[in-house]
């Protein structure tokens, strides 16, 4: 066989590989043997090499914003300086001591500063972003907070029709870093970007930037790192480096599932939104005394339930717990960066 037909050959069979990953982040209700598996995991070693250690971070504190932010998108700034927001000191928690960890976090001085810095870049505060995999980019996630009251029940929860209205648009928008099967690599690797709306080497991450100008995204990853969790940290700190570079204020979140078996990914997660000092949504604690603990019987997705937050049953699945608890996490940041 020539050399030409051994590289067809392989070009045929890779993608058939890739086809099958796609595959991977089924539908509603419906579940792919290959859930946890992403482009990025099966073909990022392709095409860069692995990631290397971060740097130690020295920065110091920035100033905190003295102003109340308003609504208005403010013109982009000709002149900013960057804020440093990485912390000092370290931070070593214990192994399972994020799992006491609440669910709605509080702003840190420094994640007004960010925050901050991002409006002075032009950033809209009244947008947010989605930012993950199969389960980020559902209809079913928030989306129906953007199609009006007939849709969702709040209940008791009545005062977060507020932060409802504040962020209108972005609940039910499109993400082009919410995709089925990225993982914390694929984020930040242009191969990986929708070509019709990305320019041309784009990431997903900086196209999703350019296009929402969010002030705040929600990072929600790891269940589709689990074959890898030893790259997983280091690609959660390039989202976490970029998106404070954009001003957008990053808002972890742990997740529900424990696929790769010892908690290692959740505990990756909040002891980076601690070092960096940026809100932590805690949703594995949010879920842990709902039935299943919130997950179908493949332990990756979620259990369906609707918007109605005044039916008890629909608080016991993890889709009814998650769209209420990220409205309370929302609630919260908009209204943390806002205190003087």
């Amino acid at each position: 066989m020539s050399l030409v037909d051994k590289i067809k050959n392989l070009s045929i069979a890779l993608a058939l590989l890739l086809l099958i990953v796609l595959a991977g982040c089924a539908g509603q209700g419906q579940v792919s043997p290959m859930v946890v598996a992403s482009p990025a995991t099966l073909s990022i070693a392709r095409v860069i090499s692995p990631a290397t250690p971060a740097p130690v971070l020295t920065h110091t504190p920035s100033p905190v914003p003295t102003e109340r932010v308003t609504a208005t998108v403010p013109a982009t700034a000709t002149s900013t300086v960057l804020p440093s927001i990485t912390a000092t000191q370290p931070v070593t928690p214990g192994p399972q001591d994020w799992q006491k960890l609440p669910v709605v976090p509080t702003v840190s001085d420094r994640g007004r500063a960010v925050y901050q810095h991002g409006l002075d870049l032009g950033n809209n505060p009244q947008a947010f972003s989605k930012v993950g995999d199969c389960e980020s980019q559902a209809i079913w996630f928030l989306t129906d907070f953007d199609r009006g009251p007939s849709a969702y029940v709040l209940g008791d929860y009545a005062s977060l029709q507020d932060v409802i209205d504040y962020f209108k648009g972005s609940y039910g928008r499109l993400s082009q870093a919410a995709k089925p099967s990225f993982n914390a690599a694929s984020l930040m690797t242009a191969m990986w970007a929708d070509p019709a709306a990305c320019q041309k080497g784009e990431k997903p991450l900086a196209c999703e930037f350019r296009l929402n100008r969010p002030a705040v995204a929600l990072v929600m990853l790891g269940t589709n790192d689990t074959p890898r969790p030893e790259t997983f940290e280091a690609n959660l700190r390039k989202i976490l480096d970029f998106s404070i570079e954009q001003g957008v204020l990053p808002v972890l979140a742990t997740k529900a599932d424990n696929l790769e078996g010892d908690g290692r990914i959740n505990a990756t997660i909040a002891r980076l939104a601690q070092e960096y000092d940026i809100p932590l949504w805690n949703y594995w604690a949010a879920v842990q005394s709902i039935p299943q603990h919130g997950l179908q019987e493949d332990d990756a997705h979620l259990t369906l339930g609707p918007n109605r937050f005044d039916d008890p049953q629909a608080l016991k699945t993890g889709w009814g717990v998650r769209n209420l608890t990220a409205l309370q996490v929302l609630d919260a940041v908009w209204k943390g960066v806002r205190v003087k």
